[in-house]
C-alpha cells in the first residue's frame, strides 16, 4: 500500500491523499487549496497523474477543501465511483455547484471591471461542471464495511458537520484511518465522533494542532458582542460557512432569542441560500443531531431567509441594528463580500469570525488587523471592529484530538499529521511525542510511503 500526500500538507486545505493498492489508485478527498496564491495556483496545475487511471474517489465531508476539486477531476477524466455518506453527497450536490456558480460570476465581474491580471478572467471550472459529478455519487451508510477495489472501507463518525466521516481502511495486510476533520466532544448541535479504531496507520487532521478553544460559553461571546454592537448603533456581519457552522449560529441566536438575552425584535437575516439549503437538511438527518425537531424548526425559523440578490440587497436599505450570517466563512467570495464592502468602513459595525481563517484569506487578514482590504478589485478601509469567537469552531482543539486518539490500546505503526498550517502540524507533533511517545511525521507536499 502506498500513499502519496497531494494535498492539506503544512496548510489547511486541498485535501487528497492516493493510495496504491492492489494495482488500483483510490483518492481519499478531492479538495481545493486556498489562501495564499502559491496554494490557489496548485488548482489550475495538472494532477500528479491523468484523472482516467483514478479508480474511485473517497470523501470524509463536503466542505470545499475535500471535495471542491471533484468537478474538475471529473472534467479532466475521472469517470469513477465517488463513495461518500448520504448526507456528503446531498450537501455536495449544494456546495459543488454554488462554488462553480461563484467562479463563474468572479471571472465575468474581474472582466468587467478589468481587475484581473490576466486578459481574460476564467472560472476553474463552472456550475455546470459541478453538476457533471452527480451521478458519480455513491452514498454510503455509517459503521457499514463495504468492498471498494479490494479494500473493506467503513465510514465513522467524526462530527464536525452533516454527514462528515473518518475512514477506516483495511486490506488482508494493513489498516489505515483517515481522520477527516474531527467534530468537538461537547458540540452542542452535533453528536461526538465515534470512537477511535484499532488501526496501523493514521493520516490526523492538525487544524487547531497548537491551539486550545476558549472556555467562554459561546452564548456569553455572541451575546457581548451583540449588545455592544448595537449600543454603537452598528450591526453584527458573521461570515459564516454555509455548511455546519450557519445552522450552529442560528441555534445559538435562537437561544439567546428565547433567554430573553437580546431583543426579541433585533432583525437576523440568513443570507445564504446553499446556507438555507443546508439548514433545511437537519430535518433529514436528525439522527446525526442532539436536537430535538422542536429544536431544529425552531433554530430554522430564527432568522428571515434571504434566497434572492434582491432580497439580500434589501437587508441593507434596513436603517437599524441587524444580524447578518452570509457565506464565505474566510470572506473569500460569496454575497457576504457585498455586506463587507458596505459595512467596514464604519466602526459602528462588527465583522465577527466564527471559524478558523485559512493563511492569505480575506478573513486572514482582516484577523490580523490590516488597515484595508481589496474586494471587487477596490480598496476598502477597515474601520469595524474585528472580532473572533473560537469557541463556536467545529474544529477538535490539541487536547481533544488527543483525547480522541486515547482509546487506542496499541500505538499506530505510522502517524501522518496533515491539513494543519506548518506550526500547527508540528506542535501537536510534539504533544502526540510528550504524552503518548509517539513518533509523528508532518509530510511535505507531494511526499509518499509505502505502508
Amino acid at each position: 500500500m502506498k500513499l502519496t500526500f497531494w494535498g492539506a500538507t503544512k496548510t489547511v486545505t486541498g485535501s487528497k491523499y492516493l493510495l496504491d493498492v492492489h494495482g488500483k489508485k483510490i483518492l481519499i478527498d478531492c479538495g481545493l487549496f486556498q489562501g495564499y496564491k502559491e496554494l490557489r495556483l496548485r488548482n489550475w496545475s495538472p494532477l500528479p497523474i491523468d484523472p482516467k487511471s483514478i479508480d474511485a474517489v473517497i470523501l470524509t465531508h463536503a466542505h470545499i477543501d475535500h471535495s471542491g476539486y471533484l468537478p474538475l477531476l471529473v472534467k479532466n477524466g475521472f469517470n469513477g465511483p465517488i463513495y461518500c455518506t448520504h448526507a456528503t453527497r446531498d450537501l455536495c450536490t449544494l456546495l459543488l455547484p454554488d462554488s462553480g456558480h461563484l467562479q463563474e460570476k468572479d471571472a465575468l465581474r474581474a472582466n468587467k471591471y478589468k481587475y484581473s491580471k490576466h486578459k481574460k478572467a476564467l472560472p476553474l471550472f463552472t456550475e455546470q461542471d459541478a453538476r457533471a459529478t452527480f451521478d458519480h455519487f455513491i452514498p454510503c451508510n455509517f459503521q457499514t464495511p463495504l468492498s471498494i477495489a479490494g479494500l473493506q472501507v467503513t465510514f465513522h463518525h467524526a462530527g464536525h458537520i452533516l454527514g462528515a466521516a473518518s475512514l477506516e481502511i483495511r486490506d488482508d495486510r494493513t489498516s489505515i484511518l483517515f481522520s477527516g476533520d474531527v467534530g468537538r466532544p461537547h458540540d452542542p448541535v452535533l453528536k461526538a465522533p465515534d470512537t477511535i479504531p484499532k488501526t496501523d496507520y493514521i493520516v490526523m487532521e492538525s487544524t487547531y494542532g497548537d491551539r486550545l478553544h476558549e472556555k467562554e460559553d459561546p452564548l456569553d461571546c455572541l451575546e457581548r458582542v451583540i449588545k455592544q454592537t448595537i449600543d454603537r448603533g452598528g450591526s453584527v456581519l458573521i461570515p459564516s460557512f454555509a455548511v455546519g457552522r450557519a445552522q450552529s449560529l442560528l441555534y445559538f441566536l435562537y437561544q439567546l432569542k428565547v433567554g430573553k438575552r437580546i431583543p426579541d425584535q433585533l432583525p437576523i437575516f440568513l443570507d445564504s441560500p446553499m446556507a438555507i439549503d443546508a439548514s433545511q437538511l437537519m430535518y433529514k438527518y436528525q439522527s446525526e443531531l442532539r436536537l430535538s425537531q422542536s429544536d431544529c424548526q425552531h433554530t430554522c425559523h430564527v432568522a428571515t431567509y434571504a434566497r434572492s440578490v434582491e432580497e439580500s440587497k434589501n437587508i441593507n436599505f434596513l436603517d437599524q441594528p441587524k444580524i447578518i450570517i452570509s457565506a464565505s466563512g474566510m470572506a473569500t467570495g460569496g454575497r457576504v463580500l457585498h455586506h463587507l464592502k458596505r459595512m467596514l468602513p464604519s466602526s459602528k459595525n462588527t465583522i465577527l469570525f466564527a471559524g478558523f481563517q485559512a493563511g492569505g484569506s480575506r478573513g486572514d487578514l482582516l484577523m490580523k488587523g490590516e488597515p484595508e482590504v481589496k474586494i471587487f478589485g477596490e480598496i476598502v478601509p477597515v474601520k469595524a471592529k474585528v472580532e473572533m469567537i473560537s469557541s463556536l469552531s467545529a474544529h477538535a482543539d490539541y487536547e481533544e484530538l488527543m483525547a480522541w486518539l486515547s482509546p487506542l490500546t496499541h500505538p499506530p505503526k505510522g502517524l501522518f499529521i496533515t491539513h494543519g498550517e506548518a506550526q500547527s502540524a508540528t506542535f501537536l507533533q510534539s504533544k502526540l511525542k510528550v504524552k503518548f511517545g509517539w513518533d509523528a511525521t508532518v509530510p511535505n507536499y507531494l511526499d509518499y510511503v509505502i505502508l
